[in-house]
């Protein structure tokens, strides 16, 4: 692939997105920043939510997957639309109700600052660590592509990229945001559906013969009945559910989206419309998968060593029409711009609001915390990135969304006490509520085939979650009867 090339594409769309964010910047403000003036368009809001879910490990690593999973992860994804409706009915109307910017500040209301603060550092320390393990696999790629064949170093590399996105969201942020996600997701989509049209066309296949070629595959399997495996179809769909209701419900990135919308109704037509478009979606990048494998087997291609290379190796390598890799690359950017940008504006709110108190302040010093603390995010982002780099390990990046993904279960714990009792706990004594469960987790899951005779599988989310609810459980305040929420 010419690099030049590669990098003018990549150039131009950048700079559409930066006119997004000038159009949609302009005279904004705080309330700008934070919830776009909670005047977001529900359908926009629903389209880049899917692209924000679909980070660029996604758009890489799911395709990769069919070879082991077949297309079991279609359990799971069943699991995220009963998820998406406990977020609609539950979570949605408790957020507006309370009029919430961070949702964090429930935690405020119903139990008192520690669990506050808990809640809102349990977030930052995943977000920032997950965003920065996704920007730099796309940074790894685009090193590859574009800057090694121009001399270019990766710390180059990685100021450009992080830089770009500073750029187009620091003065709109959410605002700007659910646009350039909506053609991000457009792009992302669009990139898929090209590389299946190539790929059919190479194996003489029409749309309806790559149907049939892939429901008759080894690779379509969709149930899996073993309950020994971490596949199993029950644990895979409780699972789903409850990564739904914790890594998006719980999550101030994706329910910052949700809470710009105009009111609660149309909140909830943007989650119900995002959870339904979600089955489609991932159908999609598995089919890509299959197909993948299939075109492999015929042309006689080795397998890469990592499933995850799978799909760039074929996008990149010539395998295919230099149209697939060039919408691979872009295809990429979007995938991880889309979930990175508004990382970025989430952890900007959750710390200027939760922990900075920004909404304190006069207007005119509360932006100017805002920006730098926004600048000061990128900043960070960038310096994880570089030391992922620097370790020159990417199994690194496995442990960090493992051990990111604990960090989760504490906050289903809080939130399901605060919800369905009605009790009020030692607010102090929290800390333990936060540290111990994914410690206990932990443990369990490192020897759970001695134990049980079986693996611990994305079920670990809610031993961990059930964890924190029992500690809660033994320093509750027994006298209360009412709570704030």
């Amino acid at each position: 692939m010419n690099p030049i090339l590669t990098g003018s594409l990549i150039g131009g769309y950048l700079l559409i997105l930066l006119f997004v964010s000038w159009i949609t910047g302009r005279k904004a403000d705080n309330a700008t920043f934070f919830l776009g003036n909670r005047q977001s368009p529900w359908f926009i809001v629903a389209i880049g939510m899917v692209g924000a879910s679909l980070s660029g490990v996604t758009f890489v690593s799911v395709p990769g997957w069919v070879a082991t999973q077949q297309f079991n992860y279609l359990q799971m994804v069943t699991g995220f639309v009963a998820g998406y409706i406990f977020i609609a009915n539950i979570l949605l109307p408790l957020y507006y109700r309370l009029n919430l910017t961070s949702i964090y500040t429930y935690l405020n209301n119903r139990f008192g600052t520690h669990s506050y603060k808990s809640g809102s550092i349990l977030f930052i320390i995943s977000k920032l660590t997950g965003a920065s393990a996704r920007l730099y696999l796309m940074a790894g790629v685009l090193q590859l592509a574009i800057s090694d064949p121009l001399n270019i170093p990766f710390y180059q590399t990685v100021m450009v990229t992080i830089g770009l996105i500073w750029l187009y969201t620091f003065k709109g942020g959410i605002k700007t945001i659910i646009w350039t996600d909506a053609l991000q997701t457009l792009l992302m989509l669009s990139a898929v559906g090209i590389t299946i049209y190539y790929i059919g066309s190479e194996l003489g296949l029409g749309f309806r013969e790559m149907v049939y070629t892939i429901s008759k595959s080894e690779y379509s399997t969709i149930l899996n009945t073993d309950w020994a495996s971490s596949r199993h179809f029950l644990k895979q769909f409780f699972s789903g559910a409850f990564i739904t209701i914790v890594m998006t419900g719980l999550d101030q990135d994706m329910m910052q989206k949700n809470l710009s919308c105009k009111n609660i109704r149309d909140a909830k037509k943007n989650m119900y419309w995002y959870g339904i478009a979600f089955l489609p979606v991932n159908l999609l990048f598995l089919s890509l998968g299959a197909l993948l494998y299939i075109y492999i087997n015929e042309a006689g291609i080795p397998l890469p060593d990592r499933a995850d290379d799978l799909y760039p190796m074929l996008a990149m390598g010539g395998y295919l029409p230099m149209a697939a890799g060039l919408f691979f690359i872009l295809g990429l950017v979007a995938a991880a711009y889309s979930s990175a940008d508004s990382a970025l504006a989430s952890l900007t709110t959750v710390f200027s609001l939760d922990i900075l108190k920004i909404d304190a302040m006069q207007p005119k010093k509360a932006k100017t915390y805002r920006v730098l603390v926004h600048f000061g995010f990128t900043i960070i982002t960038a310096l994880i990135i570089l030391i992922f780099r620097a370790l020159n390990q990417d199994s690194i990046i496995n442990l960090v969304y493992v051990l990111a993904g604990y960090t989760y279960g504490p906050l289903l714990g809080l939130y399901a006490f605060g919800l369905f009792t009605k009790y009020r706990i030692k607010d102090k004594l929290v800390v333990f509520a936060a540290i111990l469960p994914p410690v206990i987790t932990g443990i369990i899951d490192f020897n759970a085939e001695k134990w049980f005779g079986f693996s611990l599988g994305y079920e670990k989310l809610i031993l961990n979650g059930f964890l924190t609810f029992v500690i809660l459980w033994l320093i509750r305040i027994v006298e209360t009867g009412k709570t704030n929420a």
